[in-house]
């Protein structure tokens, strides 16, 4: 257990305990005491402290084989220790279109490729609508590359520690456009706390490239009533596409 949720804890055991007694209870007097985290968790966070100091050698023309190689063999953060396998990306290596994700999930981590199951199937079928294919002309990856537990959203110090692993695909693969499905992926690329609900459809710029974001395929299958939007942002990407290359769907 984390200090924090000691204190937590501790506050409303003594808020049922005042209230019990009327009046300021005995047994809780003085000032709150200073908890500190349970062994076991302290060491996690120092090891995590620990493996996300150390930045991973990339340089800034790093090839993609080199990068994926480093992703490979990273220990930066926790999620290392539950991991099959690694989950770099996949897909052509000089693509039209990077599509960004959350992260890997069961199926991802058993495989070691992005986006496989339900959610890659739609993937698949939402870049086919706009003439794009991971074996053509798109290259997809995570945010993080490893799966975190129970598919939980990726924590901040998880995304932090691949940040550079993402900067360097992008810089080896020099997209035209990204797509990022879901608000992990948006809000981790632009460090915004604007999620998909607001940004959705929108035409961003990341360090010169068009970015579009739309919802994750997995939040399309759990609410199709998304799927009439989505493919609205689609449309808007597609036309951004189109503005780049105008021939690219052919």
């Amino acid at each position: 257990m984390t200090k924090d949720e000691k204190t937590k804890i501790y506050n409303l055991l003594k808020a049922a305990s005042d209230n019990l007694c009327g009046y300021f209870s005995p047994d809780f007097a003085g000032d709150v005491p200073e908890f500190s985290d349970d062994p076991e968790i302290s060491n996690e966070k120092s090891a995590s402290s620990n493996q996300a100091s150390s930045q991973p050698e990339l340089a800034s023309d790093s090839t993609l084989s080199h990068i994926n190689k480093k992703i490979s063999e990273c220990k930066r953060c926790g999620l290392c220790a539950g991991r099959r396998n690694v989950v770099p990306g996949m897909g052509v290596p000089n693509p039209f279109v990077l599509v960004i994700g959350e992260g890997p999930g069961e199926e991802e981590d058993k495989q070691g490729k992005p986006f496989v199951g339900p959610a890659g199937q739609l993937l698949d079928k939402m870049l086919g609508a706009i003439g794009l294919s991971r074996d053509k002309n798109c290259y997809i990856a995570n945010i993080v590359k490893c799966r975190p537990p129970m598919n939980r959203n990726p924590l901040p110090e998880e995304a932090d520690a691949c940040r550079p692993f993402l900067d360097a695909q992008i810089a080896a693969l020099k997209p035209k456009a990204i797509l990022c499905a879901g608000s992990v992926a948006v809000k981790n690329l632009f460090h915004t706390n604007d999620g998909v609900m607001k940004l959705h459809g929108q035409v961003l710029d990341f360090k010169g490239i068009p970015v579009v974001t739309t919802w994750h395929p997995s939040a399309l299958l759990r609410a199709p009533e998304n799927k009439r939007p989505a493919w609205e942002d689609l449309k808007v990407f597609k036309n951004v596409l189109l503005g780049i290359e105008p021939d690219y769907c052919k």
